[in-house]
């Protein structure tokens, strides 16, 4: 069944408790709202007369850009994961489950907001990194059994987006549309041949089964807060790979945020496990640049100095 925010009471009702036995005989669903924006997903949030929680369904596609495929099995994973978490309360709870329709529903954490605005606030403390890096360590010490899903698919997607398209010249993404300028300042990290050869043989890697159960997508936007409380969520690009991937990828984003390049010494501190600082600082690189020359761009508000501050930090910790 499609699901969207236009499908009637009546006929979510029915399928919830007909077709998955989801609904109690006496519940009845009285409102239904979207719960965020997803660019892969439709995720929506359901009162019913006894309780709200949150209906999730993979799309076949991306919603920015239609005609780019989204691998839909995406849903399996993030269920798989949300297993592994033993309902920690960092983590949304499974209450139930349709693999034929991708379908997942989910505890509802309350109206809440992902972290996205700490791009533009740019005020990042001390607290808020430990607390999600030791939520990260949490993840990596789960161990992931031996058929958690390789989910390749999605990777090699993500694998293209990170590490081949963001560095190609003639990638078809007119960067002067975002940014004036942006185009132009991109061309140098497009055309140093060492820089690329660096960033594909940490794209190689990324490929290959790792040791790690890995969030896949570990930024602000997959970062929750309600009220006084934060939550992890969007695990779908999880699998088992380098733990330096998240490190690296949370690093440079709050990098990022906050323009302290400092940040990502201290979340190597902070991070329990032992952990090569090159592999993160590599990773960490990788991120800046795909994220500010990339087709996956971040709500930030920043002069073009800036960027190219950021861009040449980034290239020194690949090359360094």
């Amino acid at each position: 069944m499609k699901i969207d925010q236009y499908t009637s009471k009546d006929n979510l009702t029915t399928y919830l408790k007909n077709k998955i036995g989801f609904l109690k005989l006496s519940e009845i669903i009285n409102e239904i709202e979207i719960a965020g924006e997803g660019n892969m997903n439709v995720v929506l949030r359901i009162k019913t007369n006894k309780r709200t929680f949150i209906l999730k369904q993979s799309r076949p596609f991306v919603q920015k850009y239609p005609d780019l495929p989204a691998p839909i099995d995406r849903i399996k994973v993030e269920k798989k994961f949300y297993d592994l978490m033993d309902q920690n309360s960092f983590f949304p709870e499974i209450l139930g489950y349709s693999p034929s329709d991708y379908i997942l529903l989910l505890e509802d954490l309350g109206k809440g907001e992902d972290l996205t605005s700490l791009y533009n606030t740019r005020i990042i403390t001390s607290d808020l990194i430990k607390e999600f890096t030791l939520g990260l360590y949490y993840i990596h010490k789960k161990k992931a059994p031996t058929d958690y899903p390789e989910n390749i698919e999605l990777r090699k997607l993500n694998h293209d987006h990170i590490f081949e398209l963001p560095f190609k010249e003639n990638n078809s993404f007119n960067l002067d549309h975002i940014q004036k300028g942006l185009e132009n300042l991109s061309n140098p990290f497009k055309k140093n041949n060492s820089l690329k050869e660096k960033v594909l043989y940490a794209g190689k890697i990324y490929l290959e089964k790792g040791n790690t159960l890995l969030h896949g997508d570990y930024y602000p936007g997959s970062w929750m807060r309600v009220g006084d409380n934060n939550y992890v969520i969007d695990p779908e690009f999880s699998f088992v790979g380098p733990k330096a991937f998240d490190l690296g990828v949370m690093s440079a984003h709050i990098i990022i945020a906050s323009g302290n390049t400092s940040f990502l010494e201290e979340i190597y501190n902070m991070y329990p496990a032992k952990v090569e600082f090159k592999k993160i600082s590599l990773y960490c690189g990788i991120e800046i640049i795909r994220r500010l020359i990339g087709l996956a761009q971040l709500p930030i508000k920043r002069s073009l100095m800036e960027k190219k501050e950021l861009l040449n930090f980034a290239e020194e910790l690949i090359l360094s």
